[in-house]
């Protein structure tokens, strides 16, 4: 990503709350690669500057949006400059089709607990559909 405005730079506490993650999200991520390894202070405390900020942001709301730890590795090396906005597009089109299967999915699964759950008598019954629907086999 591109270097920015100056803003004072902040330890991982500062940016944590700055950003509203955890302190082991940000070393995860910088264990992982996605986030550089800031500079250290002299009194060995790691110190992030706006770049690195940015960059955590685009991470976690990535993240929030369901792209996966690798998407986002993809992404980040086009802003970084390994490519351009098709890119971008094409794995952006690739993620919408796999949100579009997994809400059908989604639909699906309403359906059925819908349904079975208004099979149930509400009683004191020993017999519970949703009890008998959990244990039957998978249909394909």
């Amino acid at each position: 990503m591109q270097r920015r405005s100056p803003m004072p730079l902040l330890r991982r506490g500062e940016l944590a709350e700055r950003v509203g993650c955890n302190l082991e999200t940000i070393r995860y991520y910088e264990g992982i690669g996605l986030l550089p390894h800031p500079p250290r202070s002299l009194g060995r405390h790691r110190l992030y500057d706006a770049d690195l900020t940015k960059r955590l942001r685009f991470i976690l709301r990535g993240r929030e949006l369901g792209f996966s730890i690798e998407e986002i590795r993809a992404l980040l090396a086009i802003a970084d400059g390994g490519g351009g906005c098709a890119d971008v597009y094409a794995l952006t089109t690739q993620h919408l089709d796999v949100v579009k299967r997994k809400i059908a999915d989604l639909r699906k699964l309403q359906r059925i607990l819908s349904e079975t759950a208004a099979r149930c008598a509400r009683d004191a019954s020993p017999d519970c559909p949703i009890i008998e629907a959990l244990a039957a086999p998978q249909q394909g």
